[in-house]
């Protein structure tokens, strides 16, 4: 086809113009350098040893391009590749493979990358190549439509007892681990023309439901919906409350709600027919909090509330406080993105301040406390604790996303308002050294999550280098098994 000869003239001149955080050459160096994949292989205990009880698979999802990309590429648009760390008997076997999207698919068999890369795409201005993209759609060279344009490169979940691979831009395409470690895509899950969703579900471990919603560029610009145990999706509710596109990214729920974010981080197609980025940061809309009970069958019972300042990111833990009285609270820890102008083009310019954020049900007032002075991120709990009040937290310190310089335990049964900061134990990983970015070997380490310098139990050192990547997920054995 003409399409291939073209790619490559637009891409040759596209590398003249690009800005850096869009130029491949230089998204694509140090941690974020591409590998390939490697079947199941046997790990080297170089400290400590693994404790008997840490039985199933770490695993790691993050973007890893097959191909060298062409046009304007975000260091999210890489190719889904999940590295697993298969844990049993003390000792680890480690299998780094990719998602075999219908993106993926396709460009391994042509053997050259037609999909665009989608946040590139989103942070760009119009180019020669996205009218290429479209080209090849009309065409039929592909079909976003039927297939999809995800790369499932984001997070993993567990969702009606299934391991899914998530992106916000595709339907969750199902995995599994087989008892040797590798890492097997068995295809997409539409869950009945789900369309695309969210990265970030939550689950609820007494109920067994999914709670999850999609964001769109067209309204209804935010839809909530959930999937019971059994892995029905129920009807989905359109928010038609919210009046524009913007960036949401996760959200939380508790007993009786779920809670979204308005953040400033908006997204305008109609941008691109004057030559602009579709996503922009609009410093003149007041962030929201929206909330809306997680069982509602009409949009009209959601209400929102303003948080000037409040760009959420990432949601750890929300809960309900009802004191018995006239106040019933809703909790919310998540990160919060300052310097919130540079998150398009200067993301190293972010940093991230962790927040427990106190909605009161009946007033509608918002307040919100720094439970640490450092930047934090990637915050995780126990997961028996989803949607209840939790103590502690662990959250890794960034130095500037996504570089991760450690990582830290939150206490937050402490004031922050009389503490100041709720850290109670942390552990650095030294000078030159991030979490998801080393630079000459790779190890996988298990830390003593009771310690006060979080002490390292056991250092697994990893067969090859692993590129940086974005979330993880622990699956026990029994998870495994039944799968």
């Amino acid at each position: 086809m003409i399409f291939k000869p073209l790619d490559n003239l637009i891409s040759t001149f596209n590398s003249l113009h690009l800005p850096p955080f869009l130029d491949p050459k230089h998204v694509l160096s140090g941690g974020f350098s591409p590998v390939d994949e490697l079947p199941p292989t046997a790990c080297t205990m170089v400290e400590g040893s693994l404790p008997p009880c840490l039985d199933g698979a770490y695993l790691q999802n993050g973007p890893n391009p097959q191909f060298t990309p062409r046009g304007p590429y975000h260091l999210v648009d890489g190719d889904g590749m999940i590295h697993s760390i298969k844990i049993s008997g003390g000792g680890a076997t480690f299998c780094s493979r990719f998602v075999r999207t219908s993106k993926f698919i396709l460009e391994h068999d042509l053997g050259y990358p037609v999909y665009p890369n989608i946040f590139g795409a989103f942070t760009s201005k119009i180019t020669a190549s996205m009218v290429v993209a479209a080209a090849r759609v009309l065409t039929g060279q592909f079909n976003p439509f039927t297939n999809g344009v995800g790369t499932a490169n984001t997070s993993l979940s567990l969702i009606a007892g299934e391991l899914f691979a998530l992106v916000e831009t595709d339907v969750p395409y199902k995995v599994k681990i087989t008892p040797d470690g590798d890492v097997i895509t068995v295809g997409r899950q539409d869950f009945e023309s789900l369309q695309i969703m969210t990265a970030h579900p939550k689950f609820d471990p007494e109920t067994g439901e999914t709670f999850a919603f999609r964001y769109f560029v067209v309204p209804p610009f935010l839809t909530l919906f959930r999937i019971d145990s059994n892995g029905k999706k129920h009807k989905s509710l359109p928010i038609f409350s919210v009046k524009g596109a913007s960036f949401v990214h996760d959200f939380a729920v508790t007993k009786n709600f779920a809670i979204f974010p308005d953040t400033q981080i908006v997204i305008n197609p109609l941008e691109i027919l004057r030559g602009q980025s579709m996503m922009k940061v609009d410093l003149g809309k007041v962030p929201k909090l929206g909330v809306i009970p997680r069982y509602a069958e009409d949009e009209r019972e959601m209400y929102w509330v303003d948080a000037p300042g409040l760009n959420l990111l990432h949601t750890v833990n929300s809960w309900e406080e009802d004191d018995g009285a006239a106040d019933h609270e809703i909790v919310i820890v998540a990160s919060n993105m300052l310097s919130v102008e540079h998150v398009v083009d200067k993301m190293d310019l972010v940093n991230l301040s962790m927040e427990k954020i106190v909605i009161n049900v009946r007033t509608k007032v918002v307040k919100r406390y720094r439970v640490s002075d450092r930047s934090l991120d990637f915050g995780v709990i126990n997961p028996k604790y989803v949607g209840k009040k939790n103590r502690y937290i662990y959250a890794a310190v960034v130095e500037s996303i996504p570089k991760m310089l450690g990582v830290v335990k939150i206490d937050l049964s402490l004031s922050p308002a009389e503490s100041g900061d709720c850290m109670v134990a942390s552990r650095m990983y030294g000078a030159e050294c991030y979490g998801s970015e080393p630079i000459f070997e790779s190890h996988f380490v298990v830390m003593d999550a009771k310690s006060a310098t979080l002490e390292i139990v056991a250092a697994v050192k990893l067969p090859r280098r692993v590129p940086q990547g974005f979330h993880s997920i622990f699956v026990k054995q029994t998870d495994l098994l039944k799968m």
